[in-house]
């Protein structure tokens, strides 16, 4: 009869665990410790929860006292894996292709560079590569932000570079920001605020005339940054307002923003009024962090999003970047007005 207790506790306890960390949403638990990291990683929960299946269904063939709870649990962690699976998919591992670039498009491109690890010139180099006028660069020096952006002048591409540190002790404590010179002159706007611990940007037209333009950085989900971590997303979330493009490390995934977001003209956005570039082009399973990871099993953390007055029509993780020194992996979009 113990035995039978026992094995039924065990039986409630896991349901319950998968079930919140299969979707936290249902029970508002998205954001609080521990949940906010584990859904983060679907991909690898996954596996793990693969791996559970097979061993348990070894522990059910070699031993007749612990068949039912082990087939039970087998069972459970199957179905898990399942939801994963189906979530990552729905979300998107095999992005479209990119249209031709028209005049009026933007190309944005985003790379946490681990305190300027991979070099000015090999950030430079991607930058031109992808044509892209708005490069948002969390953990990057105003110095090698602007050696970026000399390079890129030369190579026919020249750029404004703007940039918010809270202190020079660590280079992570800076983010920079590059517009380019044909979407006019550029200027931080400090009105807003930012994130809390890690700095973000936001850049308004000198003249008025275009999209405000946000390098975000809100600090990761870890013991002691929780509160400062939940503040950076609700920011963000305020400034996905009007026409508003956003790219940056946003260290949380599609599952962190119920509740942060506004309806629109076209639907619910993804955060605020934002739409996320990779949800749009069937990228949203792949993940960006850390490289150290396969694609299939890191989390989406990096994003490229915009108010409903741009429509994607590309979006790209770019995974051949994974030794050049970062963990992060830079992502590209490409943004069209829309209509």
């Amino acid at each position: 009869m113990t035995r039978r207790i026992l094995g039924a506790a065990i039986v409630v306890i896991v349901a319950a665990a998968l079930l919140l960390a299969a979707w936290p949403q249902l029970f508002g638990l998205e954001r609080q410790p521990g949940v906010a990291q584990v859904v983060s990683l679907r991909g690898l929960a996954a596996a793990v929860s693969g791996v559970g299946v097979i061993a348990f269904l070894l522990i059910a063939l070699i031993s007749r006292r612990m068949r039912r709870l082990a087939g039970t649990l087998a069972l459970m962690l199957l179905v898990f894996t399942g939801v994963g699976a189906a979530v990552l998919a729905t979300r998107g591992t095999t992005p479209a292709g990119f249209q031709t670039k028209a005049e009026a498009d933007i190309t944005v491109l985003s790379w946490n560079t681990l305190g300027d690890a991979p070099g000015a010139a090999e950030i430079a180099r991607l930058a031109l590569a992808q044509h892209a006028d708005i490069v948002a660069l969390p953990e990057t020096s105003a110095a090698t932000a602007d050696a970026v952006k000399q390079v890129m002048t030369q190579g026919g591409s020249p750029m404004q570079r703007l940039s918010v540190s809270f202190d020079q002790v660590s280079k992570s404590h800076t983010t920079s920001l590059l517009i380019s010179g044909h979407l006019g002159g550029y200027l931080v706007d400090d009105s807003h605020g930012s994130t809390r611990s890690l700095p973000s940007v936001v850049a308004v037209p000198v003249d008025g005339d275009g999209p405000t333009i946000v390098a975000a950085h809100p600090v990761s989900p870890v013991p002691g940054e929780m509160a400062d971590w939940r503040q950076g997303l609700s920011w963000l979330a305020d400034r996905c307002t009007g026409d508003t493009i956003v790219a940056g490390d946003f260290n949380s995934t599609l599952d962190h923003y119920a509740g942060l977001t506004t309806a629109t003209a076209t639907g619910d956005g993804d955060l605020g009024a934002c739409f996320d570039g990779a949800r749009a082009e069937r990228s949203a399973g792949i993940g960006t962090w850390p490289t150290s990871l396969p694609e299939q099993l890191g989390t989406p953390i990096d994003h490229v999003m915009a108010t409903g007055g741009w429509t994607f029509v590309g979006f790209r993780v770019i995974g051949n970047e994974d030794g050049a020194g970062s963990d992060h992996r830079p992502v590209v979009a490409q943004l069209r007005p829309a209509g």
